[in-house]
C-alpha cells in the first residue's frame, strides 16, 4: 500500500473550468515522431526512450530493483552524441564528452537535491560554462537498446563506467527491497532525505521503448505534465493577473490550474504552448487530478 501525506485544502480553482474555449491562436501540440538508433546531431527526432508509469498497489516490489528518483535532466549518449530526451544535442563541454565510452548510455544529469533550477540553466547554456559542468554528475541507470535482462544490464553497466574511470560518470544505486514495508520505509527515509521518491525497474525485463510496466515511478505525490491552453484572468487579490492556467492532458482532458504560483509568476505566467509540471493528490472518477498545484515551467529542449 503507498501512504500518501495529508491533502491540502482545495481551492475553487482547482476545479474544472466547464466551457473555456481554445483561442483561434493556440498552436497544435507537436507530434513527436519514433527513432532508437544513434541520430545525426541535425536530427530533430527524439531517440527511443524506455518511460515508466506509476507504482500500484498490489504490485510485488520483491520483483524489482530499487533507486532514488533523482530530480535531474534526462540525458542520452548514443556513443557519439550527448542528447536531450528531446532528441536536441546537448552542449557539454568537449572534455566532457570525450570522457564519455563508445557504448550508449541512458541516465540523468545531476547537481544533488533541490538543484534543479541551477542544473536546468547549466545543461541549458548554449555555450557550456567549465566551472559548472565540473560540478555536476551524469547518473546512469541503463544501458539503452541493451540485451539481457535488466539485472544482466546493470552489471554490464557498472563494468563500462569503472572501465571509464571518469569522477563524475556515476551508475546509479539499485537495491533489493523485499516486501511492500520495506518498500515504504526505503521512500519516506528518500523523502526525508531531500529525494523525489523512488524508481523500480523489474529486474528480469528486457529494454524496450515507450512507457513500460517493467518500469514504475513511486512517489509520496505524484506529478505530470500538461500543456497550457489558455490563461485565466484573476479575481479579488489576484485582479489584473493571471489567476489559474487552463491545461490540457495528454489524454485531451482540461482542468483549470491555480495554485503553487507566487506573485511573480502571476504576473509572468507560463504562456500559452508551454508545458508545465503540477503535483496532485488524487484522481476523480473521470481522471481529473484532484488538489493540483503548480511546480514548475518544464523547460523546452
Amino acid at each position: 500500500m503507498v501512504y500518501l501525506p495529508l491533502r491540502p485544502r482545495a481551492t475553487s480553482w482547482g476545479l474544472l473550468l466547464a466551457g473555456l474555449l481554445l483561442p483561434a491562436s493556440v498552436p497544435a501540440a507537436p507530434a513527436q515522431a519514433e527513432g532508437g538508433t544513434a541520430l545525426s546531431p541535425a536530427s530533430p527526432l527524439a531517440p527511443a526512450l524506455m518511460l515508466a508509469k506509476s507504482w500500484q498497489a498490489g504490485l510485488d516490489p520483491a520483483a524489482y530493483l530499487v533507486s532514488e528518483k533523482l530530480d535531474g535532466v534526462r540525458a542520452l549518449w548514443d556513443g557519439q552524441v550527448l542528447r536531450f530526451k528531446s532528441g536536441r544535442p546537448i552542449a557539454a563541454p568537449a572534455w566532457f564528452v570525450a570522457a564519455l565510452p563508445a557504448t550508449p548510455l541512458d541516465g540523468e544529469l545531476w547537481l544533488g537535491r533541490h538543484s534543479f533550477d541551477r542544473l536546468s540553466a547549466t545543461v541549458r547554456r548554449s555555450v557550456p560554462v567549465d566551472a559548472e559542468w565540473r560540478e555536476l554528475r551524469y547518473m546512469v541507470f541503463d544501458l539503452p537498446h541493451g540485451a539481457g535482462a535488466f539485472g544482466e544490464r546493470v552489471s554490464r553497466m557498472v563494468s563500462v563506467l569503472a572501465r571509464a574511470d571518469v569522477p563524475w560518470l556515476k551508475a546509479v544505486e539499485q537495491t533489493r527491497v523485499v516486501d511492500g514495508a520495506a518498500l515504504q520505509s526505503q521512500l519516506l527515509k528518500t523523502v526525508d532525505q531531500g529525494g523525489e521518491g523512488l524508481m523500480l525497474h523489474r529486474a528480469d525485463a528486457q529494454w524496450q521503448a515507450g512507457r513500460s510496466d517493467a518500469l514504475r515511478k513511486l512517489k509520496t505525490t505524484p506529478d505530470e505534465d500538461a500543456r497550457v491552453i489558455a490563461q485565466v484572468p484573476g479575481k479579488g487579490r489576484h485582479a489584473g493577473r493571471m489567476g489559474a492556467l487552463l491545461l490540457e492532458m495528454p489524454s485531451g482532458q482540461r482542468f483549470a490550474l491555480g495554485t503553487g504560483f507566487s506573485d511573480a509568476q502571476r504576473d509572468a505566467p507560463p504562456p500559452v504552448g508551454a508545458v508545465v509540471t503540477y503535483r496532485y493528490r488524487d484522481r476523480t472518477a473521470t481522471g481529473l487530478p484532484k488538489f493540483a498545484s503548480f511546480l514548475r515551467v518544464r523547460e523546452a529542449e
